[in-house]
């Protein structure tokens, strides 16, 4: 190890910041860097005291040799027997060592999936090792486990997490796929290979799951940067658009995403963030009709995604859809729709049944839905109501001071601020009960109450129930459940690169890590139902390898690897999912006491 110094100048004066940095020994003879901890600036004698430290902790690379053979070890305490026809070791009891314990079974848990998946056939041929050695289909193994696990910036990749986990025991590698700059190089060769990864997946769905593709769900999303605007003419990604974090003073990019109904991921394509929502299913259209062949297929969406036009090609091409409907559109159909009959699709739920100029409308009237709407709407519409008395009879309050409370109070409401007509004071007047007056709109209080709980469909199957129609469309709980583990499980953001394409690759190793995540949570449906799969994860990762460290009185040194045992909450995981860890790895002996092999 040894100090780094960055002279940075800024503002007509030179900074010098210093980190820590070690060197490591990698295959091919080659020797890189690791940060291990950033300083900052530091004074002279903060300087020496670092270079102090470094000097007594600086210890040489241990080299290894693999025991190949046959080795009998003994207590340095007494003899060893003298018939024995092996090589005998003495092993200094008092001096046995444990060290470097570091997570290991959610990694191996993650490779699993990932050979499952059969990822190796697809990447080998797509991502060949570097004229210098590095394996670039071993770095995106890691920066995939890395997101699936433990999801953080490439930096802390590199940083942290990588000499905190049992990756390079797993892939047989060093340090040096961890090198600062191997991950961003990595990202960089990764999108090119985009469509042939979807037309894999299709293939391993159909053999993992049964997955079949006449039913697809498509939906949008959008994840936002907390950076400067790209400038004006560039064909950067990062725009201002409609934000579905609420974070509308960032930039951001859309995501738009086809999952069949058991959540399984198709293809997805990352676009402009003021992107909208309507532009983008024609091109989806196309393209999975392209890969799937032109089966009747059923289109899942949530209102705002189509337009009239491109409903109208859909319904012209004989392609089925089943689309929500604003529920400003009741008013169209509300009187033929008081002449129908309910009819129950399932406890609790019931519906009407309409049909209009080749399209059927299907009104659903879910019980548990009316109960929760008509709570939310009667708690904000206290709420309102309390703040606007308290309002009318506060003292000194101005009517700038008003309309800015009004704003926050209008936020907090959400709809119902609609159900209240309110009149403000002019502009010089004051604020009192004759200038400040707000009143119940019954009116839009009887329409409320009259569609709350309620959704108007529209589709052009006409063979389907109503109350099939219903069902199918509860299957969109499973695109924004894929949108919450994107941004949740899998943190997709922040995400701190500047170069578009890297903005795009690090969403696609999101993409990949989120293939694992799904398929674990398929198998535990089958085997472990009950279990998310971070459960399942944060279980395994209770299994750590560690070194142990066998001194022998020659001055050798023999090291063994071993991951712990299963405690009983993974044991019980490992069953369920009928998982059987692997042979724990062969031991090694060294000239010098082992740190790092």
């Amino acid at each position: 190890m040894f100090l780094r110094v960055k002279i940075r100048r800024k503002d007509g004066k030179e900074h010098r910041y210093w980190s820590v940095v070690e060197n490591r020994r990698v295959r091919g003879g080659r020797v890189v860097q690791r940060q291990v901890l950033y300083l900052g600036e530091l004074n002279d004698e903060q300087q020496d005291g670092w270079v102090r430290t470094i000097e007594a902790l600086e210890e040489k690379d241990p080299k290894a040799r693999r025991v190949c053979h046959q080795l009998a070890l003994f207590p340095d305490d007494r003899p060893s027997p003298a018939e024995l026809a092996c090589e005998v070791a003495q092993v200094r009891i008092k001096a046995i060592a444990l060290r470097n314990a570091r997570q290991w079974g959610a990694c191996w848990l993650a490779m699993y999936l990932w050979d499952l998946l059969e990822f190796d056939a697809f990447w080998r041929a797509r991502l060949k090792p570097s004229r210098k050695g590095t394996d670039w289909l071993n770095v995106l193994k890691a920066l995939v486990a890395y997101r699936l696990i433990d999801p953080g910036s490439e930096w802390r990749f590199h940083r942290q997490w990588f000499d905190k986990s049992a990756m390079a025991d797993l892939l047989g590698e060093d340090f040096s796929i961890a090198q600062k700059d191997k991950p961003y190089r990595c990202l960089d060769q990764l999108l090119a290979h985009k469509e042939a990864l979807f037309d894999h997946l299709r293939e391993r769905w159909g053999t993992l799951f049964g997955a079949r593709f006449d039913v697809l769900l498509f939906d949008l999303t959008s994840t936002y940067f907390e950076s400067d605007p790209p400038p004006p003419g560039s064909d950067d990604k990062r725009r201002f658009g409609y934000s579905r974090d609420h974070r509308s003073d960032c930039v951001q990019v859309c995501i738009a995403l086809v999952v069949t109904p058991e959540g399984l991921p198709l293809a997805y394509e990352v676009y402009p963030g003021n992107t909208h929502d309507t532009a983008t299913l024609r091109e989806f259209l196309a393209r999975i009709e392209k890969r799937f062949g032109k089966a009747r297929r059923i289109w899942l969406m949530d209102r705002g995604i189509p337009t009239e036009e491109t409903l109208a090609e859909m319904r012209a091409a004989d392609t089925r859809y089943l689309v929500g409907t604003p529920k400003g559109g009741l008013s169209k159909f509300e009187k033929r729709l008081l002449e129908q009959a309910w009819k129950k699709a399932r406890d609790n739920v019931r519906v009407k049944f309409l049909e209009d100029q080749g399209e059927f409308y299907i009104y659903v009237e879910s019980h548990d839905r009316v109960a929760k709407e008509r709570s939310m709407r009667r708690r904000r519409l206290k709420r309102l109501w309390a703040t606007l008395n308290e309002l009318r009879t506060r003292k000194r309050i101005d009517r700038d001071g008003l309309l800015m409370s009004l704003g926050v109070a209008k936020k907090e409401a959400g709809r119902a601020w609609n159900l209240v007509t309110i009149q403000t004071p002019k502009e010089n007047e004051p604020v009192n009960e004759q200038t400040f007056t707000f009143a119940l709109d019954r009116e839009k209080l009887r329409l409320a109450i009259g569609r709350e709980g309620r959704n108007l469909l529209r589709s052009n199957m006409t063979a389907e129930a109503p109350e099939t129609v219903w069902e199918m469309y509860l299957l969109l709980v499973w695109i924004e459940q894929v949108f919450k583990e994107l941004k949740g499980d899998l943190a997709v953001r922040p995400i701190f690169h500047q170069l578009m394409p890297r903005v795009e690759a690090h969403i696609f190793v999101s993409f990949l890590a989120y293939c694992l995540h799904t398929t674990l949570r398929n198998l535990a449906r089958d085997h472990a139902a009950g279990l998310t799969t971070r459960a399942i994860l944060d279980k395994m990762a209770t299994i750590e390898m560690i070194d142990v460290d066998l001194p022998i009185t020659d001055g050798k040194h023999i090291l063994l690897r071993r991951f712990t045992d299963p405690d009983p909450d993974a044991t019980l995981v490992l069953e369920q999912l009928k998982l059987k860890l692997p042979a724990q790895p062969n031991p090694r002996i060294t000239a010098e006491k082992a740190k790092e092999v």
